[in-house]
């Protein structure tokens, strides 16, 4: 299992990426406002208010999304749609996106059919 990262700059696009997730076959995702370092250090502290020159044209938040995989090939399928979406990420200000390896977890949900017998409580 990995942990699939994304940080999306343009808030505007996250139907859109979400859309992506599903079609690459990434149902489920949790999904977090956040902000970047840079921008908050500019605005929220006054000793580095002169970095606000550099800021111009960002956007101040992002969309964090995290996801837990265990298809390889879905990350695989993800990333070219994601460029397709966002103009290409290695474009300045679109956004980033990694793995991590998850070393256990527990609490996933599994999708079973309606077959299937009911899980034990």
């Amino acid at each position: 299992m990995k942990l699939l990262v994304f940080i999306l700059n343009r808030e505007e696009l996250l139907e859109e990426v979400l859309e992506a997730y599903v079609e690459a076959g990434l149902p489920g995702a949790t999904i977090l406002d956040s902000e970047g370092l840079g921008y908050f250090l500019a605005y929220e502290v006054p000793l580095f208010a002169g970095f606000k020159e550099f800021l111009k044209g960002n956007k101040p938040y992002n969309k964090t999304i995290l996801s837990v995989v265990k298809d390889d090939g879905a990350v695989k399928r993800l990333v070219p749609i994601l460029d397709e979406i966002t103009g290409g990420l290695e474009q300045p200000g679109t956004g980033v996106i990694f793995t991590m390896p998850v070393e256990w977890g527990y609490g996933f949900a599994e999708a079973h059919d309606d077959d299937e017998e009911e899980p034990r409580r």
